[in-house]
């Protein structure tokens, strides 16, 4: 009987006493930094997907709402960002005996502009790229989504770990 209160007891003890983390990487002074100010980012790429505007700048904003507590704001932010979509290249890799390509590279190439108004010292600019390999025999139509989906993720998480951690 001392055995199955102390096995009730402990296993009340173990739920009731939870704790949580979340490593999202944001090391933001919310009693300091409050705001934030994300600019839309124009596709100005010599070669322009037109979807991929939209999906950047949705994805981008909804990983900052997700994933902080800010405030968003037309103007004047605590935080500020803006940029532009700079490239969307394809390019030829691996060319085989019969000079035609096995492989073609997507990249897309990101300018971010990063002020943080309320605290010296962090602003940023950066480029930045992503690329994914397909297969050549295959039409740029049948993977493009597949693939800006999977580039637009790793810019935008590179763009937020770099405006938003400070390690």
């Amino acid at each position: 009987m001392k055995k199955t209160i102390f096995i009730v007891t402990l296993v009340l003890l173990v739920s009731s006493c939870t704790m949580s983390y979340k490593f999202n990487g944001a090391s933001i002074d919310y009693d300091l930094t409050k705001t934030m100010m994300i600019s839309d980012f124009p596709n100005q790429a010599p070669l322009v997907y037109p979807p991929l505007e939209q999906r950047f700048n949705e994805e981008l904003k909804d990983l900052f709402t997700r994933s902080t507590r800010l405030q968003f704001v037309n103007q004047n932010g605590d935080m500020e960002m803006e940029g532009e979509i700079v490239g969307y290249e394809l390019t030829p890799l691996a060319v085989q005996e019969d000079s035609f390509a096995s492989e073609t590279r997507l990249t897309l190439t990101v300018r971010m502009r990063f002020r943080n108004n309320k605290a010296q010292g962090q602003d940023k600019e950066e480029t930045i790229k992503a690329y994914r390999n397909f297969p050549a025999d295959k039409m740029i139509d049948e993977v493009q989504d597949q693939l800006i989906a999977e580039l637009v993720k790793e810019i935008t998480d590179q763009i937020f770990n770099t405006t938003m951690s400070n390690w």
